[in-house]
Order: C-alpha cells, then sequence, then structure tokens
C-alpha cells in the first residue's frame, strides 16, 4: 500500500488542483450553486402543472417527455435514485405524465409501463400525494385521497395535531392542499387522461388506504378520524369552514412573502400556484405570476430536454466549499473567501419565521438553505455557515462577530429537550403524526438527528466549547443513545450510515472524545465496510433495508465522508484512512474534478433523494485537506472563539449556562 511519504506532491498537486476547480465554480456574486438533481417525478408533475395552467407549451412538454421516457427502466417502470427498483409512485406518475404528452396508451413503453403499476400493487396502492393531484383533475375520485380539512388551521398550539406539530416542509406541502381539497375547482383534462387501467383491482377504485390488522393502533384511529371527516365533507352546513378557509390563505399568503416562493420547494410552490388558481388569482394575476416565475426558475433545459430541480441550495453549497478551501490552505483574507464571506452574511435571517411558534424568547440569526426562504432557517445551515465564517479574516470584524454570536445563539436555542437538534423546529418529534393518512411522505415530523447534532456539536467544539458544558454533554449523550448496535450512526439527511458516521466521528474530535470506546466502535464499523480499494460506498436501500448499510458503489463523496471520520477517530497513520487517500487520489479527475453518477442526498427516506452535484468536489477536497493537515499535524484555526460563558439565552433553553 502505498504511504503518505510515498505520495510526495501528488497529495498538495491534488488539492491544489480542486482548490482551483472549486474556485473556477464561484459565481461573480461571490456563492457557488451546483445543480440539485432528483427523479422523475419532478417532470412528471410539471407535465401536469403546465397543462393545469393552461401553458402546456408543446414544445416545453415534448422536452420534459423526452426526459421521462430515457429514464424508463428496462422492467417498463421508473425508479426514484441511480440503479434503484422501478417504483411504483414514480412509475404511475410518469404514465400519466406521458399519457399527457400524448403518448399513446397501446405504445409498448406504455404497456410496459401500466404493467409494471400493476406488479407493484396498482394505483389502488398509491401514496396520497399521487391521487389528490389525479382527483383535482377528475382523474381519480376525492373518495380516494385523505381529508385534509382547513378547520386544523384553527387548532390551538397545545394541540398534538395542530399545523406546527406537524414539520416544516408539511406544513408548505399541505395547507395549500387543504385550500385545494375544500374548493375542489373544475380543471378537467381531456378524457384520454384519465387513469382507470392502472387499477389493477377495479373493485378498489373507491377503496382508500389499508387497515392496520391491529384493531387498536394509531393508525386505525386516523382512519376511522379520515372516514368521519369524509361525511363532514357532505354535510350542508360546516360552520368553520370560511374562517378556516380565510386562516389557511392568509397563512399562505404571508409565507410567499420573505421567500423565493412557498418554503421554496417544489412540491410547496407547485400547491401554492394551484392554490390562488383555485382563489381566483388566474395564472396572469401578478401574485400568481410572479410563484409562476419563480417555479420556473427550477427548470434546466439541455438540448432536446428540460428537467427540474426540486430546489437551489446556494447556502448550502457556498459554505461547504469555503470549508474545503479554508482546510486546503486558502489564506483567510483571500478574495474568494471574503466575496462569500461578504455574500452569507448578507443571507442572514434576521426577521420572524415558523420557528418561533415553539421557540418563542429566541433572537433570530440563522441561516436558510437557498438563496432566500425567511420563514425556514435551518440548524444544518445555520452551523455549517458559521463554521466557514469562522476562518475568514473579514474586513467588517464587527459585522462578523454580531453575526456568529447571533447565529450561535439562535443555534443553542434550538436544542430539543432530548439533547439533540432537528432540521427546522424544536421539539418537532410527535411519532403518533407518522399514522396520519397523508403522512406516507415518510417526514411528517422533525425530530433531532444525528447528522444535525454532529454538524451543531462540531460547530460548538471548533468555537471552542468544552465537551463538559451542559449543551454539549446532552448532545453527547442523544448521539450515544442514537449509536447503532454495530457502532454506526443513521443519516438523515445524507447517504447514509457512512454519511452519519462520518459526522459525528469528526464532531466528537472538535471536543476531544474521540478516544472513548463508543467513537471507537463507530471506526470499527467503517473498516468493516470499507471497500478494498480503500473506497466507501452506501447505496440509498440501506434506508429500507438496513442489513444493507455501508453498501453500494463507491462514490468520491462517500469515500471523503468514511475519511473524515477515520481521521478524527482513528488518526492520519491508520492503515484504512492511507487507503482511503489513496482511493481519492486515484479518482481525481486532470481539472482537480471527481465523477459521482451516484445520489448521496437524502430529502425524505425511503421515499425522495437527491444528488447534489458539488459533493462529488468539495467533501473530496476537504478530506484530502484534512489528511494532509493532519499528517503535518497542523495547528486548528479559529479566528473566532466565543466562550461558552459568555452566552446568556432568554429563552427557556435549560443547556446554556
Amino acid at each position: 500500500m502505498e504511504t503518505a511519504a510515498g505520495w510526495g506532491g501528488r497529495l498538495e498537486q491534488a488539492i491544489e488542483r480542486g482548490a482551483n476547480h472549486l474556485l473556477s465554480l464561484q459565481t461573480e456574486e461571490g456563492y457557488w450553486l451546483g445543480e440539485l438533481e432528483a427523479d422523475t417525478t419532478l417532470e412528471s408533475d410539471y407535465i401536469y402543472y403546465l397543462h393545469v395552467l393552461g401553458k402546456a407549451d408543446p414544445q416545453r412538454i415534448a422536452k420534459l417527455a423526452n426526459y421521462v421516457r430515457r429514464r424508463q427502466l428496462p422492467d417498463g417502470g421508473w425508479n426514484i435514485y441511480p440503479s434503484g427498483p422501478a417504483e411504483l409512485n414514480a412509475t404511475a406518475k410518469a404514465y400519466f405524465a406521458l399519457k399527457l404528452a400524448g403518448d399513446a396508451p397501446d405504445a409498448l413503453h406504455m404497456t410496459r409501463a401500466r404493467e409494471t403499476v400493476h406488479r407493484l400493487g396498482g394505483l389502488e396502492h398509491s401514496n396520497s400525494y399521487v391521487r389528490f393531484y389525479l382527483a383535482l383533475v377528475g382523474a381519480v375520485g376525492w373518495d380516494l385521497v385523505p381529508a385534509i380539512p382547513p378547520e386544523m388551521m384553527l387548532l390551538p398550539n397545545w394541540f398534538i395535531l395542530n399545523i406546527y406539530e406537524m414539520s416544516s416542509w408539511t406544513r408548505g406541502i399541505v395547507i395549500p392542499m387543504a385550500i385545494l381539497s375544500t374548493l375542489r375547482p373544475e380543471w378537467r383534462l381531456p378524457e384520454q387522461a384519465r387513469v382507470d387501467e392502472l387499477f389493477r383491482d377495479p373493485s378498489q377504485k373507491r377503496a382508500a388506504f389499508d387497515w392496520s390488522k391491529q384493531l387498536l393502533s394509531w393508525k386505525n384511529f386516523f382512519l376511522a378520524l379520515d372516514r368521519a371527516l369524509k361525511l363532514y365533507e357532505k354535510l350542508p352546513w360546516k360552520p368553520l369552514r370560511q374562517r378556516a378557509l380565510r386562516e389557511a390563505k392568509s397563512w399562505m399568503l404571508a409565507h410567499l412573502e420573505r421567500s423565493d416562493g412557498l418554503a421554496a420547494i417544489y412540491p410547496a410552490m407547485m400547491n401554492s400556484i394551484f392554490a390562488l388558481m383555485a382563489l381566483g388569482h388566474g395564472p396572469d394575476d401578478p401574485l400568481t405570476a410572479r410563484e409562476i416565475r419563480e417555479f420556473a426558475r427550477f427548470e434546466i433545459e439541455e438540448g432536446d430536454t428540460i428537467r427540474l430541480q426540486p430546489c437551489v441550495s446556494p447556502v448550502w453549497d457556498t459554505c461547504i466549499a469555503m470549508v474545503a478551501l479554508e482546510e486546503a490552505g486558502l489564506p483567510a483574507d483571500h478574495p474568494a473567501l471574503v466575496k462569500a464571506a461578504d455574500w452569507i452574511l448578507s443571507k442572514q435571517v434576521l426577521g420572524p419565521g415558523d420557528w418561533q411558534v415553539m421557540n418563542k424568547d429566541a433572537e433570530p440569526g440563522g441561516w436558510a438553505f437557498e438563496f432566500r426562504n425567511d420563514w425556514y432557517p435551518d440548524v444544518d445551515d445555520t452551523a455549517f455557515v458559521l463554521m466557514a465564517l469562522q476562518r475568514v479574516n473579514f474586513p467588517d470584524p464587527a459585522r462578523m462577530e454580531k453575526s456568529v454570536r447571533l447565529g450561535i445563539q439562535w443555534l443553542l436555542s434550538m436544542q430539543n429537550k432530548d439533547g439533540g437538534w432537528g432540521a427546522f423546529d424544536r421539539d418537532n418529534n410527535h411519532q403518533l403524526l407518522v399514522n396520519i393518512p397523508f403522512a406516507d411522505h415518510n417526514a411528517m415530523i422533525d425530530p433531532s438527528t444525528a447528522d444535525v447534532t454532529a454538524r451543531v456539536v462540531e460547530c460548538l467544539g471548533r468555537f471552542g466549547w468544552p465537551a463538559q458544558h451542559p449543551a454539549v454533554r446532552r448532545a453527547v449523550q442523544f448521539l450515544l443513545r442514537d449509536q447503532c448496535e454495530d457502532g454506526a450512526w443513521f443519516g438523515r439527511w445524507g447517504v447514509n450510515y457512512v454519511y452519519g458516521t462520518g459526522g459525528v466521528l469528526r464532531a466528537l474530535e472538535t471536543v476531544s472524545l474521540t478516544a472513548q470506546d463508543y467513537c471507537q466502535r463507530g471506526v470499527r464499523w467503517l473498516r468493516a465496510v470499507q471497500k478494498p480499494d480503500g473506497s466507501f460506498g452506501e447505496s440509498l436501500r440501506s434506508y429500507h433495508e438496513p442489513e444493507t448499510r455501508g453498501q453500494g458503489n463507491s462514490t468520491p463523496s462517500q469515500t471523503a465522508w468514511g475519511l473524515i471520520g477515520l481521521l478524527a477517530a482513528a488518526g492520519a497513520q491508520d492503515p484504512a484512512a492511507l487507503k482511503a487517500v489513496s482511493s481519492l487520489l486515484s479518482q481525481q479527475s486532470p481539472d482537480g474534478s471527481f465523477a459521482e453518477g451516484d445520489f448521496t442526498g437524502t430529502g425524505f427516506p425511503g421515499v425522495f433523494y437527491l444528488k447534489y452535484h458539488l459533493y462529488r468536489n468539495t467533501f473530496p477536497l476537504y478530506a484530502l485537506a484534512r489528511f494532509r493537515n493532519r499528517t503535518h499535524q497542523a495547528a486548528e484555526f479559529r479566528a473566532l472563539t466565543f466562550r461558552p460563558e459568555e452566552f446568556r439565552l432568554r429563552s427557556g433553553f435549560q443547556g446554556a449556562e
């Protein structure tokens, strides 16, 4: 095996090439923005969306349909991640979209698609969102769709079923759906667009969801409630309906402001446009037209295809790029870092947001994922941004110090009672809500997760907070409870156990805990799943098949995550770390970039996955530079260090002293 000494200048050249390549991708404004890729459900929904809008330009529809057709699998279906199996909902959506695009039902590819839908259970086993969009245009009956009454807007915040006990993204998706399911606009598509043939059992056209075999269960309770609500819908008098509808509309209109669209994510934005139309704001109305323009920015036209992004990630991409370049040795006053920091500082959210409902007394200070999504700053972005800003020698130190202080204060205020952190809200963890029929996107709540908690611990550790501080100690206790028996940690927002384990070990390194047995168990797991060539790879299958954790095609980003964990808890001279470095060096292209075909990002586990196109370049650069710096025993650089005792929170948070 090649050693660090044997690499000579090869390692330095790889770091230099990687840094130069990353610098070449920075925009004139100072940020980085890589494509965010998802599955064909986006293009399928967009074909449907354009038809509903009455803007189904034949050329655009043809290009969208081309993209969908070319991703059909040999068995006739469509998957939700590369190399994954055919998935029912993606296949049903593709079939319907291609019918709208003009494909004949008896064409070979459509016949194969229909057969795959039947093989996977038929339309009667599709999720609630597929059914909702079909019902909206009369392709199926509303009895197949879960009830989403707007009256939920009137439930008090102390009641467990209120909208703020749902995850932030669920609120953005579901509240416009409540408006639509109440108004039920007459958006009839051509008769040939019906999908009756997708039911495997025609008698199931009026069925909704399968009941649990366990009679007394939360699932059955909510299904019974759903039936009761559907009976309520048929009543001629609903005393609270108009008030509830006004509340839903008011909430939606308020949340369209200070954002690039509702929640700045695809499904919420599309639903909000539909809801505006149902409320009488046609496509050419200035309000609706603005949202349509924002939504259209997700389009990427290339040759004879159009594909869609689910959202954009400039803040996230920028802070990761900055940390990688800083680790690579870019001077703290380098113009690229100063310009990026200036842009990042301008994106700090200093106004109100939904997070304040459960965290009333804390001051704003977080960052969102997108260009503008002020209602929804998130913990993960904020922690990574703070780490990126820490090493920059900014020309306005007072501005930087104030921004960082607010950011750390906000992070601390968002710690959950269990010691961990979720993404967007505090203590958003009522498990019984996952049994609601429209919760089948598998992300109804936003509980503490190991990867987000680790990011905050790493941030605090890099700013000088010790393991003994109550906030850090409670976070570490959460991480210990969340560790798997084999030593790995689950990755909620990245794929999957390699991501979670590498991130936790790096975090615990910053608070000097990696000698502990639980960290060494994590190291042993990483060594056990490392491939003979030194790389790491894990398929998205591990989200629903835990026995496959750590198994899958090798990728540069996952190899980097594995290496980061090994460096943190085993050291730069560990044979497994040396093998991982060798693997990354062998994969780098002459221009400093890396190639990666698989998805290594996660939206909703088991339902929706992502490919961050910059991950393959930023994380390998960081990992290689970190190895170089550990080998040379470079000291940790801290431009800004805030002692824990300097923080006095006004909120009810109990971790800080």
